[in-house]
């Protein structure tokens, strides 16, 4: 069995070869020197880092190269983290799971195919695991094997769950379920909502009207907009951010299929852009293998050979 971090490890193996196993193919024999930088910037781009992220990290080198009179190639990759960790690092919040008001809700919000509904109930079974009592409101009204599957994992993990007949308004469910929440004392709401593409205005609107009338039971300082994110999409995730973020907030992110991407980078280019933390991970299919984001272990792993 693999720990925890030789998973992660694995897990992101494509993203480490398009990063690490690149700058480590430079830098052998090697000053460094701006030709040297000029070919790490690059390296950096091509794994979805950012323009933004990419620029402060080789301004970043360069000054601690010369502050430090670091002039050994294998400095970079201390430097890399140290900045990258930094980045990632610079949103974090309080524990996830940090007690409070309740029902802390969390609307779960994304494009079609993100792995939106099977990250849902896997959040379900990370909270309840760690002793929270949990609801899932299935809030994807139109496509009954949405609803099918979150029914299953509901029964699974032994929480409640909340459902409309197929085709109700996906407003009334999430009304139904704050009620219900609130009178229950449920710590966590789970709200699954449609995917849907960023990009068609009524569909954002109908995100924008759950949120309205879940605020009508709950604070909307206790209403929180997680965004799922496809690890695969790269540079595409900015928008999807910055379109969700206008129409619902978005003070979190779970990105999923990290294990079948090179493009783990892109969660760097989001934290230096658009300053939205990372709360999960999905690193493969399994049940466990939805895991809270520890930026430290994330670059780790990203540069350990």
């Amino acid at each position: 069995m693999f720990s925890g971090f030789q998973k992660l490890k694995q897990s992101l193996s494509k993203t480490r070869d398009n990063l690490f196993a690149k700058i480590t193919g430079i830098i052998t024999g090697r000053k460094i020197d701006d030709e040297l930088l000029s070919e790490v910037e690059e390296i950096l781009l091509k794994a979805d880092i950012g323009v933004s992220a990419t620029e402060k990290i080789i301004d970043r080198l360069r000054d601690l190269a010369k502050k430090e009179d670091t002039s050994e190639p294998h400095q970079i990759f201390s430097l890399l983290k140290q900045e990258m960790t930094g980045i990632l690092e610079k949103n974090r919040k309080e524990s996830l799971l940090t007690d409070g008001p309740k029902p802390i809700v969390w609307l779960i919000t994304g494009v079609n195919g993100t792995g939106k509904t099977t990250t849902v109930g896997k959040l379900a079974q990370y909270f309840k695991g760690s002793g929270k009592t949990v609801m899932i409101a299935a809030c994807d009204t139109f496509r009954a094997a949405a609803v099918e599957q979150l029914s299953i994992w509901a029964e699974r993990s032994g929480v409640a769950f909340i459902k409309a007949q197929s085709g109700a308004d996906p407003a009334s469910v999430a009304f139904d379920a704050a009620n219900a929440a609130k009178s229950r004392g449920v710590d966590f709401l789970l709200v699954d909502t449609a995917g849907r593409l960023h990009t068609k205005a009524n569909l954002m609107e109908e995100l924008k009207k759950i949120r309205r009338v879940t605020e009508k039971v709950i604070p909307s300082e206790h209403i929180h907009s997680k965004l799922i994110i496809d690890g695969t999409t790269g540079q595409n995730a900015l928008a999807q951010v910055q379109i969700f973020t206008d129409a619902v907030g978005c003070d979190g992110l779970i990105v999923t299929k990290l294990d079948g991407t090179a493009k783990g980078g892109i969660m760097v280019a989001i934290a230096q852009e658009l300053s939205v933390p990372v709360d999960f991970i999905g690193i493969g299919e399994g049940i466990d293998d939805l895991q809270p984001f520890d930026a430290r272990e994330y670059v780790e792993a990203l540069f350990e050979g």
